[in-house]
C-alpha cells in the first residue's frame, strides 16, 4: 500500500490515527502500531510478509545471542551473509543468472522472484540493528525489533532510522496537539510534492525517455530536467510524509533531504541527498573498509566500492551500477582536487561554477538512473548532445505538454531552492506574537492544501512512489 493511495488516505490513515489516540498507555499504543504496520504491509503485497518476519526474527535472534556472548564475529558474519543472501535471492538472482549465461554461454534457468516491497529498506534497517548490537548498542525484544522493522511510515521507502534512537522513543514519547498539527502539516507538504509536482512532471520525463534517441535535443534535455525534479519531489515527498506521520505518533525522525540541488559539489550533494542511506553506507561499509585512514589511494578505492554498491542497492540493473560509478568517479576526482577545489569555491564565480557543475552531473547521472537499459541511456545522451531531427512523436510531445506540467516544473525548480530556511531565519527575528500568527497561517494554508491533495488523489491517476521498487 502506498502513502498516496486512496485506500491509505481515505481509510487506513484516518482510522490508524484515530485509534492510536484512543488506545490507552504506551505499551498498548506500541502494540497497535505493530499491528498497524503488519496490516499496512500485508495490504500492499502480502506475499512479502514472510520475508519481513523472517528478517526481523533472524536479526533479533542474532542480536540476542550477541548481547549475551559479546562481540562474536562469526555470529555477526553469518547473520549479515544471510541478510545479503535474502536480498540477492529476491532482487538480483535474475540479473546474476542472465549475466552468467551471457558471459559463459550457459543456459541456466532464470528465476524471477517477486521482490517484497521495500526489501532493500527493511533489510538495511535489520542489518544496522544487529551490527549496532555487535558494537555495543542496545538489544531489544522481538516485538520491539519487529515494530522497528515494520513501522509503517518507513517500511517501504525509509528513512533508514537506527534502532537505538527508535527504541528510546518506544519507551517514552509525547503526543501534543501542536506536534500532531505540525506533523499533519509536514505530511501534507510531502503529499503535495508527490501529487502536485512529481506526478505532474512525470509525463514529460516518460515521453522523453520512451523516445530516447528520437527525442531530439529539446525534449531530451527537458525530459532529463523533468525527471531530476520528479525524483527529488517524489522521494523527498515520501520522506516528508513519513516524518510527518511519525510526528503525529510522537516519533522524531531524522531529516532525509537538505536541498540537495543547492549543493556546490558531489560531496556536498551526498551530504544532502538521501541522508539516511548515505549515513548507512558511511557507518556500515565505508568506515569498516578503512575509510580515509589508509592513504589516498585506498580512500579512492573505498569511495568507488561504496558508490558501486549504492548503485546496485537501488535496482537489479547494470544502469544502476553505472549510475553509482558515475558518482563514485567524480567523487574520487573531487577528493583528489582537495584543497584546490575548496579554494576555487571560496570565490563567487567558483560557487556559481560549483552549483552548475553539480547540477549537470546529477542530471546526467539520473539519465542512467531512469533509463530502462544501457541502450536507452546512450540514446538519451546522444539526443542531448548530438543535434538530430526529432521523430514526429517528439514534436507532438513537446507541443502537448499541459500548462499544469509547465507550472509544476517551475514550482519544482523554485521549491528545490532553500527558500524556506531563509524565511525561517527571517522569522526568528520576529516577536512571539508574529511567529505564532505565521504558524497559524501556515497551518491554515496546509489545511487548504490537504483538501486540494485529497481531490487530486480521488480524481487523478494513481502513481506509486518511485522508491517503492527498491
Amino acid at each position: 500500500m502506498d502513502l498516496n493511495s486512496t485506500l491509505f488516505l481515505f481509510f487506513f490513515f484516518p482510522a490508524a490515527v484515530l485509534l492510536y489516540y484512543i488506545v490507552p498507555g504506551q505499551r498498548l499504543k506500541n502494540g497497535f502500531l505493530l499491528l498497524a504496520g503488519l496490516v499496512f504491509y500485508a495490504l500492499g503485497r502480502w506475499q512479502g510478509m514472510v520475508i519481513l518476519l523472517l528478517s526481523a526474527l533472524l536479526n533479533w535472534a542474532a542480536g540476542a545471542i550477541l548481547a549475551k556472548m559479546g562481540k562474536n564475529r562469526a555470529v555477526l558474519a553469518i547473520t549479515v551473509i544471510l541478510d545479503i543472501a535474502l536480498l540477492v535471492c529476491f532482487k538480483y538472482l535474475a540479473l546474476l543468472t542472465e549475466t552468467a549465461n551471457g558471459l559463459f554461454s550457459l543456459s541456466l534457468p532464470v528465476w524471477e522472484l517477486a521482490a517484497p516491497v521495500g526489501i532493500s529498506f527493511f533489510t538495511f534497517k535489520a542489518m544496522s540493528y544487529v551490527i549496532d548490537v555487535y558494537r555495543g548498542g542496545e538489544a531489544g525484544g522481538f516485538f520491539s525489533v519487529l515494530l522497528y522493522v515494520s513501522f509503517f511510515p518507513q517500511v517501504t521507502s525509509g528513512p533508514i532510522t537506527r534502532f537505538g534512537r527508535f527504541a528510546g522513543q518506544l519507551r517514552e514519547r509525547t503526543v501534543t496537539a501542536e506536534g500532531a498539527a505540525l506533523g499533519l502539516r509536514r505530511f501534507t507538504v510531502g503529499l503535495a510534492k508527490k501529487l502536485l509536482i512529481a506526478g505532474a512532471v512525470a509525463p514529460i520525463a516518460d515521453n522523453a525517455f520512451s523516445l530516447a534517441g528520437g527525442a531530439g535535443m529539446a525534449l531530451a534535455w527537458l525530459g532529463a530536467a523533468a525527471y531530476t525534479v520528479q525524483l527529488y519531489f517524489d522521494f523527498s515527498g515520501y520522506s516528508d510524509m513519513a516524518i510527518g506521520l511519525g510526528q503525529m505518533f510522537g516519533f522524531s525522525t531524522p531529516e532525509n533531504f537538505d536541498y540537495p540541488y543547492a549543493a556546490r559539489s558531489l560531496r556536498d550533494f551526498w551530504k544532502r541527498w538521501h541522508i539516511s542511506l548515505s549515513s548507512w553506507f558511511q557507518d556500515y561499509l565505508y568506515i569498516p573498509l578503512g575509510g580515509g585512514r589508509r592513504g589516498r589511494t585506498r580512500k579512492c578505492l573505498n569511495l568507488l566500492i561504496v558508490f558501486a554498491v549504492s548503485g546496485l542497492w537501488h535496482g537489479a540493473s547494470w544502469t544502476f551500477l553505472l549510475w553509482g560509478l558515475w558518482h563514485g568517479i567524480f567523487s574520487v576526482l573531487e577528493n583528489c582536487a582537495g584543497s584546490r577545489l575548496e579554494k576555487v569555491q571560496s570565490t563567487a564565480p567558483g560557487r556559481v561554477f560549483g552549483h552548475v557543475y553539480t547540477l549537470i552531473l546529477v542530471c546526467l547521472g539520473f539519465v542512467l538512473f531512469r533509463a530502462s537499459s544501457l541502450g536507452g541511456a546512450l540514446g538519451m545522451f546522444r539526443a542531448m548532445f548530438v543535434p538530430t531531427q526529432p521523430v514526429p512523436a517528439a514534436v507532438t510531445a513537446l507541443e502537448r505538454i499541459a500548462p499544469s506540467a509547465w507550472l509544476a516544473l517551475c514550482a519544482g525548480i523554485v521549491g528545490s531552492l532553500p527558500i524556506l530556511p531563509w524565511l525561517r531565519a527571517k522569522m526568528s527575528s520576529l516577536g512571539e506574537a508574529a511567529r505564532s500568527g505565521l504558524t497559524a497561517l501556515s497551518l491554515a494554508a496546509a489545511a487548504a492544501l490537504f483538501v486540494v491533495c485529497m481531490l487530486a488523489a480521488a480524481g487523478g491517476n494513481f502513481q506509486p512512489f518511485i522508491y517503492n521498487q527498491f
